[in-house]
């Protein structure tokens, strides 16, 4: 009797999705709970385990294709035998027959822009190391094997250099093309943006749009808490198994600030102003499919290290790309951190309905004036965006000020001054 693989339902708001990814391919065998294929919505990219161990008899539904929820998108016989692949009488063949095999099924399963750019390049993807979830190759990894293989080349115009390091994989934008494979490329590449990319674009637009955005801008001196941090991060981590990072003491910081200035806590809901009592804090962090704000759920009962751990916890979900809905629904204010990609300044933009956003930025040593002295600081740029229709400028000024206050002297997060 075979088993339907059916779209799980994924939230009230989420009705389809698109086919990311067959992790197992055609004839395969899969024991049950075992990942099947990938699906990506507007909203989160999730797994679908097998519903049973057997053989997995005909998939519906090619990546890239729309599915509803609840939709067959393939079948599983349980009491079916996986195929096998034939043998030859010599070494050598029977090693061209499984080269072939996986060349083409490995083929089938490309994306259609990387297939594209493998078949026009004439490469053969078996030679071409994939960097993607569960060894899939991506459009970089296709760049740095033709990088490869001009640089390879004796009639090449360039010596011989290295490939580009590789960094996490992106499906919408292609890194930096060497000049000397330039020519063996098209001029454009064009590939559909996800669902999730279109949802990133939508709602930022309608930020700008439905909210009266502001942005102001402060200082702050990391230097007591990178002398706090050095001190004790050893410690730390002998006693609560994790690091002791700079996001717990912003967490904290920005606690106090919301609890003195309540208005950047609140959301309009109609005609109605709601003033939120507890501290739900969304962290964005940068994943395999864009930019996502998980949720540390109650951050004000936390402490230093639950913090820490559940930071790393959700980020850790969402390099994975294992991150829930519910990990990512609600929320009160977000904190962003551009520093660790290298900026110095820039202006976030709010994640509705919340009414603030706090933008962290790279740590810097300038020459500034303590007490009548130029000295060199760690310094860092603040940002805080924020409602203009719930906030006022001089809520937003005060905010910043307290935010600075307390990371500049760490002693008042313990006494919540």
């Amino acid at each position: 009797m075979s088993i339907e693989i059916k779209v799980p339902e994924m939230g009230e708001s989420i009705t389809e999705a698109t086919i990311a990814n067959w992790v197992k391919k055609e004839g395969e065998r899969v024991e049950q709970d075992e990942v099947l294929v990938e699906l990506e919505t507007d909203k989160v990219t999730m797994e679908v385990p097998a519903p049973s161990a057997g053989v997995l008899q005909k998939i519906n539904k090619k990546p890239g294709e729309t599915v509803k929820i609840k939709e067959v998108i393939g079948i599983i016989d349980p009491s079916a035998s996986a195929k096998s692949t034939p043998t030859s009488s010599t070494p050598s063949s029977t090693n061209t027959a499984q080269t072939n095999t996986t060349n083409a099924t490995q083929n089938d399963t490309l994306p259609p822009a990387v297939r594209k750019l493998i078949d026009d390049n004439g490469l053969n993807p078996a030679s071409i190391s994939g960097s993607g979830k569960n060894g899939q190759i991506t459009k970089e990894d296709v760049l740095n094997a033709i990088a490869n293989k001009q640089s390879a080349q004796p009639a090449a115009a360039v010596s011989a250099a290295p490939a580009p390091a590789k960094s996490a994989p992106s499906p919408e934008i292609p890194k930096a093309v060497p000049a000397a494979s330039r020519s063996n490329l098209p001029r454009e590449n064009v590939v559909p943006m996800t669902k999730l990319r279109q949802t990133i674009a939508n709602r930022l637009v309608a930020a700008q749009h439905n909210a009266a955005l502001l942005t102001t801008f402060n200082e702050v001196d990391m230097g007591a808490v990178m002398d706090l941090r050095a001190k004790y991060k050893d410690k730390f981590k002998d006693a609560h198994n994790i690091n002791l990072g700079f996001m717990s003491f912003f967490t904290k910081a920005v606690i106090g600030a919301l609890k003195f200035v309540p208005a950047i806590n609140a959301e309009i809901r109609g005609t109605d102003l709601v003033y939120k009592n507890y501290f739900d804090i969304g962290v964005a962090v940068g994943g395999p499919k864009g930019l996502v704000v998980p949720i540390v759920r109650d951050a004000d009962l936390l402490s230093f290290a639950q913090v820490e751990s559940e930071i790393a916890r959700l980020a850790n979900k969402v390099k994975d790309g294992k991150i829930d809905l519910s990990d990512m629904e609600g929320g009160t204010f977000t904190i962003s951190n551009g520093g660790i990609y290298g900026s110095m300044m820039s202006t976030p933009i709010l994640n509705p309905p919340q009414s603030g956003i706090l933008g962290l930025h790279n740590i810097v040593k300038r020459a500034v004036v303590v007490n009548d002295q130029i000295v060199i600081r760690p310094m860092m740029y603040v940002a805080l965006s924020y409602d203009h229709r719930v906030v006022d400028g001089k809520e937003a000024v005060t905010f910043l000020v307290k935010v600075k206050e307390a990371i500049e002297d760490p002693t008042r997060l313990l006494l919540e001054v």
